[in-house]
């Protein structure tokens, strides 16, 4: 039984190559809510785990090409994908939390001396959070990479492999999505 489960899903993924969404929805539809629930587990977010669900079939669709059914089976290839897909969103979730953390600490100190500074650098500093939080994933990293970790465009695009227009466009997008969400665009 497993065999032919097998067989049948290395079909699917040949459907697919060969343009055929029918195989992704089928393949959607076996695979979709364990998947989800391995990503809810490491990320604890149910937005963040249909998301990485989300990307993880768009990357099959866009790599099943790629696939070697010898070199492992489809659900394994699928739930490696979602593992590593919600890990490096558990990782980047970190690192903006510790790059932000990090600025706001230095300009509390600076600010220290007036409580209701304090304060409202506080509050704006949560605003700013939930404001990056809600950006797609593209956009957040470029604009973190730029402004928190000081790359020009250039830079980013290499670290990143992205074309220099793409980097341009995600930070401007990104910035104007921003300024909406804290009110000053």
């Amino acid at each position: 039984m497993a065999k032919l489960q097998s067989k049948d899903e290395t079909e699917l993924i040949s459907r697919m190559v060969q343009g055929d969404q029918a195989a992704l929805s089928q393949l959607y539809d076996r695979y979709a809510r364990v998947m989800y629930s391995l990503a809810f587990k490491i990320l604890g977010s149910v937005e963040e785990a249909e998301e990485v669900v989300l990307d993880v079939f768009a990357k099959a669709w866009r790599t099943a090409a790629r696939y070697d059914s010898s070199r492992s089976r489809v659900d394994s290839w699928l739930f490696l994908m979602t593992r590593s897909r919600s890990l490096d969103r558990l990782r980047q979730r970190q690192r903006q939390t510790k790059v932000v953390e990090a600025a706001t600490k230095t300009v509390e100190t600076s600010a220290s001396d007036r409580p209701d500074e304090a304060l409202m650098i506080a509050e704006r500093r949560t605003v700013v959070m939930q404001a990056l939080g809600e950006l797609p994933d593209e956009q957040r990293l470029v604009i973190e990479l730029a402004y928190y970790q000081g790359y020009s465009q250039s830079e980013i695009a290499k670290q990143t492999g992205l074309a220099l227009g793409t980097v341009k466009t995600r930070i401007r997008l990104g910035l104007r999505k921003l300024k909406q969400a804290l009110g000053t665009g």
